[in-house]
């Protein structure tokens, strides 16, 4: 197995950059340089580190350092991880700095690094084509997800370069070493988990603009709550990972992909809008949603009204289907809860039905894809997302049968057509993972 004593963190500064330089000195028992544009950012990021790990013993593994540092810090270093913002024009400038770094030290002692970048989607052959033919071999994808010590899982991409004997050992340390759910995938836009997860978001998104005189964002969210199998509701998530990166990812899967369900990666004009006048979510203390904190300390939660432009107070929304679904987890009676969503046939029920329908089925399309097999897209949204998995959710929803039949009543074949349906189906196996871990008893 790969040995890593000492890692550099490039990026170190950013909340994903010092969060997984404490997994790497936690977990990994390694040294750790923390390098961002200034010392005083980097000691921040110390300070910060490890309360992400819950253990303050993995401070003094981590050390602070600048840019003017950087050519040392990767000279004692056995992996070198890139954190950067999620643009490549930024990536691009810190690999040649890495590549540079690399090309000044003796041949023999270069080629025992290996390079990792954290990017979520950019391609990582394009990253290893920045560097030398003699050491792309040893540049890894090596994509984390936030919170990395609640989110364990670790998606890999190697390069039509990458030395699969490497690849193989920091496979392994990934997962024997780190602990991280490790999932190999393919180097395509957004890689698996955020091309399923965010193609559910978008349309959660474009359905709230669809509905928005019905309540549009939090009446979508209503709908599509933790009785689903998510712990959050996928635009409260939104709101919490940044409409940018939530842009940035999207746009990037419109423009890089063409597969059956293209259009649902199109951003809706009022999250452009959000943008635009600076409200990207949570981080910017407004977004699709807002808290705003009274003299008194009271704090009232507001949504973006998509119908007037305005924030207002968010309505707790009282949907028949859900108060039955959730009376009948609430007695662990989970045949009954499904099967209240399956009969009932009011708006809000058949959205939803047909939203996790669609669910499943762009999963088994993307992971055939990008995968290389049926159960990573299960890895992949429960250690990544937290959501109940595709192939759990069929089992939730009845089974295989049943959830072909409820295909064929539900699904418009505009969207996919019956022989695709079919295929994608038929290739269904049991899940690994229970569906009840994910589905919880609440509004």
């Amino acid at each position: 197995m790969q040995s890593i004593s000492t890692v550099t963190i490039i990026g170190a500064n950013g909340t994903m950059g010092r969060n997984i330089a404490a997994i790497f000195a936690s977990f990994g028992n390694a040294n750790v340089y923390l390098v961002s544009r200034s010392i005083e950012k980097s000691d921040k990021a110390r300070e910060n580190a490890y309360q992400s790990v819950r253990a303050e013993s993995v401070k003094h593994r981590m050390i602070s350092a600048d840019y003017s540092e950087l050519e040392e810090c990767i000279a004692k270093s056995d992996l070198i991880f890139e954190a950067c913002v999620e643009k490549w024009s930024v990536k691009e400038q810190i690999h040649r700095m890495i590549s540079d770094a690399l090309s000044d030290l003796p041949m023999e002692k270069s080629l025992n690094k290996i390079v990792c970048s954290g990017t979520s989607g950019l391609s990582i052959t394009g990253l290893a084509e920045l560097y030398a033919e003699s050491f792309r071999p040893h540049i890894i994808g090596m994509h984390f997800f936030n919170p990395p010590y609640q989110m364990t899982l670790c998606e890999l991409t190697p390069t039509i370069y990458t030395d699969r004997q490497l690849f193989f050992d920091i496979y392994n340390y990934t997962e024997k070493i780190l602990f991280r759910t490790t999932v190999e995938v393919k180097d395509s836009p957004a890689f698996l988990a955020n091309r399923i997860g965010f193609q559910f978001i978008n349309e959660a998104m474009q359905l709230a603009e669809q509905y928005k005189y019905s309540g549009g964002i939090d009446y979508i969210d209503a709908i599509l709550g933790p009785f689903t199998g998510r712990t959050m509701a996928p635009l409260i998530t939104a709101n919490f990972v940044g409409l940018d990166v939530h842009k940035a990812i999207v746009d990037n899967l419109y423009d890089n992909t063409y597969d059956f369900s293209h259009d649902s990666f199109v951003v809706p004009s009022y999250v452009e809008e959000l943008i635009n006048n600076g409200a990207l979510g949570r981080k910017a203390y407004a977004g699709l949603y807002k808290t705003v904190v009274h003299d008194s300390g009271a704090k009232i939660y507001q949504v973006y009204d998509i119908e007037n432009g305005y924030y207002r107070e968010t309505i707790k929304y009282t949907f028949p289907f859900v108060e039955q679904m959730v009376s009948f987890l609430q007695t662990g009676d989970y045949d009954d809860a499904f099967r209240i969503l399956k009969q009932n046939h009011s708006v809000e029920a058949e959205i939803c039905l047909g939203e996790l329908l669609k669910y499943v089925l762009y999963s088994l399309s993307a992971t055939e894809d990008v995968g290389y097999n049926i159960h990573s897209a299960d890895d992949v949204m429960a250690a990544g997302f937290n959501w109940c998995p595709p192939l759990a959710m069929i089992e939730a929803l009845g089974g295989k049968d049943c959830f072909k039949s409820l295909c064929r009543e539900r699904i418009a074949e505009s969207w996919l057509n019956r022989d695709a349906q079919e295929h994608l189906l038929n290739r269904v196996e049991k899940s690994k993972y229970d569906f009840r871990r994910f589905i919880k008893a609440k509004l």
